[in-house]
């Protein structure tokens, strides 16, 4: 089984394409934002050393984030899976390299998803959210049925803070600062592939099995 990196700025596809990913090739689905996002919502340490760093748009210390992704990993066991929103720096990669080395594992493949600025700007700032169910919208793009309304609950939807204009501008800077380098990292350590992740969503997800497909059969 596959063990995958997706890399991209917030907004890119990843959390979509990793969800295709799974159901295509049965590997599991670590998201580092999920995670987070959980360990908030049930009040744990671990959401409130995060909660702070996810509301201004800045990433939350390697120390906090490497301890937990090193433990879901863990937990996949002899599965493969795919890591979305993680690694995000350079040190937490180079962490994550070390601690599957321990285990006699590796990386397999890295899929980093390239997208201009401006259209990050428009699909998450755009993006509203149910706060009861969790379903997903967006102004333009995917509407409800009744404006404002999630279609499955009829609870009034909500911009997430982390989706606000300000918070979006803070989250592509740090991307470029931070992330951004980590793609050049496994550029020279393993094995990457670069995917347009402008267009069609179907598209998108066709160019990403094309790889997996190629790199299945080696």
């Amino acid at each position: 089984m596959m063990r995958m990196v997706l890399l991209g700025a917030p907004g890119a596809g990843k959390g979509t394409q990793c969800k295709r990913i799974v159901e295509r090739y049965g590997v599991l689905h670590l998201s580092s934002g999920d995670i987070l996002r959980n360990e908030r919502a049930k009040e744990t340490e671990l959401g409130k050393k995060a909660e702070s760093y996810m509301d201004s748009g800045g990433l939350v210390p390697d120390e906090v984030i490497v301890a937990m992704m090193a433990d879901a990993v863990e937990e996949t066991g002899e599965s493969g899976f795919v890591l979305d929103g993680f690694p995000r720096t350079v040190n937490q990669a180079s962490q994550l390299d070390n601690s599957l080395v321990s285990k006699n594992k590796q990386i397999d493949i890295v899929l980093n998803l390239k997208i201009d600025d401006r259209l990050v700007m428009e699909r998450m700032t755009g993006r509203r959210s149910c706060p009861k169910c969790g379903a997903v919208y967006h102004v333009k793009n995917l509407k409800p049925k009744v404006e404002g309304k999630c279609d499955k609950d009829g609870a009034e939807l909500v911009q997430r803070p982390d989706d606000a204009a300000e918070v979006v501008a803070t989250r592509l800077k740090t991307y470029h600062q931070q992330t951004e380098p980590v793609a050049d990292y496994y550029r020279e350590n393993g094995n990457i592939c670069d995917i347009v992740a402008e267009g069609n969503v179907d598209e998108i997800t066709s160019l990403i099995f094309e790889q997996l497909n190629t790199f299945d059969k080696v």
